[in-house]
């Protein structure tokens, strides 16, 4: 299992505005989706195509195109907020969903929803935007598992090392793409330097 950091320049740019305090829920949202753009090109570039040909107006070329189907499954709340890339990149898409709820005593995530379709067969994303602990992940990634999932990859916008050890240690055949490794999990379980709350700054709630 790898963990690969996305070091285009662009995705630490977009990255270093969400960061920012100061950046309105409105910006925020869209810098979300523009950073997931980069985030799941990348988490895709080993997807599998057919080769064949195409007319075009003057002749015939070569052509590539998908050959399997991608499924995502966004982690509630926050994984809403990079859903919408996913669905422009790829409108066949089939999507899921999974509701976690942190316990901010004990960080450990429990379940209230989950639908989630027959993934068999299908290349697919995990995505939750902070890979903090490392539990909503594992969770969400062993129930994908649970509907057919076989191959799958974890997006996240911030990984802290905590999680990333977790979660290689629960799912070692799962590859984690992240635009950034931050240093660790403060005495909360937040991501240190982080972000803040991910969900409270996507949708302006305290």
């Amino acid at each position: 299992m790898s963990l690969r950091v996305v070091e285009h320049p662009l995705a630490k740019h977009l990255l270093a505005e969400i960061r920012d305090k100061n950046t309105p829920p409105s910006r925020f949202r869209q810098l979300t989706r523009s950073l997931t753009t980069l985030l799941v090109l990348d988490a895709t570039r080993n997807a599998k195509v057919l080769h064949g040909t195409v007319e075009t107006p003057l002749g015939t070329a070569g052509a590539e195109r998908l050959a399997e189907t991608l499924a995502v499954v966004p982690v509630l709340r926050a994984g809403l907020g990079m859903l919408e890339s996913v669905v422009e990149l790829f409108p066949d898409v089939a999507v899921g969903y999974i509701g976690l709820e942190r316990n901010e005593d004990t960080a450990v995530a429990r379940r209230y929803y989950s639908k989630i379709p027959d993934l068999a067969g299908k290349f697919c994303l995990c995505l939750d935007p902070m890979l903090a602990t490392g539990g909503s992940a594992t969770q969400a990634i062993g129930f994908m598992k649970m509907r057919g999932a076989t191959r799958v990859s974890m997006v996240c916008v911030v990984a802290a090392p905590e999680g990333v050890a977790h979660l290689q240690a629960n799912h070692p055949d799962v590859e984690i793409i992240t635009a950034a490794l931050d240093e660790r999990l403060d005495p909360r379980r937040y991501i240190y330097p982080g972000l803040g709350d991910f969900g409270d700054r996507l949708y302006a709630t305290p």
